[in-house]
């Protein structure tokens, strides 16, 4: 059966345009971007089989558009519609904090810092700089490790903020594993990295991990 024989409030686009985008599964969505399935496959099950085969989402979004476009139901053209879909979402989530606003909601942060680190495959260290009224001065990854960990210098930190003339900082990582739980060396660069500033009057104002899911905060756990 045809996408356009299903019942109106079973259809992708009818959903979206009825209840929005937030209640389509991850098919339906891609099965949107899409338009059209493989022969003899709707775009629907196109999309499931995208994501059955080289999914999940995450996994499957996380490729070059060179990767995707070898995959069937993509090809060139779509990559590349793709990759421009995800980085204009990238910008738009980024744009409130490189504007220069006020920084006041830590989950806004955190996802700021998800979109700028979960597509590194290796540990990626970054921090984001902010003035006297948390707002964001410049967003800088400052240490590459491998994936088992990148080694991170306080003082380094410490001179980039002086460069900036921040008053504040928030630093974040990713766990390239996927797994965001604080190990016990991300908990003592913590505490290196809030003594240090303090020398030189800057606060840390957290410290994110990033994983799969929702990044974790430091700071709502107690370690900042």
């Amino acid at each position: 059966m045809h996408i356009r024989e299903w019942p109106s409030t079973e259809r992708p686009r009818e959903k979206l345009l009825g209840r929005g985008a937030a209640v389509l599964s991850d098919a339906e969505l891609l099965a949107i971007f899409l338009g059209s399935g493989l022969p003899g496959r709707d775009a629907v099950q196109t999309s499931r089989d995208l994501l059955a085969a080289h999914g999940p989402l995450r996994a499957l979004l996380d490729r070059t558009a060179r990767d995707l476009a070898k995959l069937p139901g993509l090809g060139p053209a779509r990559a590349c519609q793709l990759a421009a879909a995800l980085e204009l979402g990238n910008r738009h989530l980024a744009a409130a904090l490189e504007r220069g606003e006020a920084l006041t909601d830590p989950v806004a942060a955190g996802r700021y810092f998800a979109r700028r680190l979960r597509p590194h495959r290796h540990e990626v260290f970054a921090a984001l700089f902010l003035d006297t009224r948390h707002r964001s001065l410049a967003f800088e990854e400052l240490f590459h490790g491998t994936i088992d960990g990148a080694e991170v210098h306080p003082r380094e930190v410490v001179r980039r903020a002086l460069a900036h003339n921040a008053a504040a900082v928030i630093v974040g990582h990713n766990h390239p594993s996927g797994c965001a739980d604080p190990s016990a060396a991300d908990r003592a660069v913590t505490v290196r990295l809030k003594q240090a500033l303090a020398l030189v009057e800057v606060r840390l104002l957290d410290h994110f991990v990033v994983g799969d899911g929702e990044p974790v905060s430091l700071a709502a756990r107690g370690l900042v």
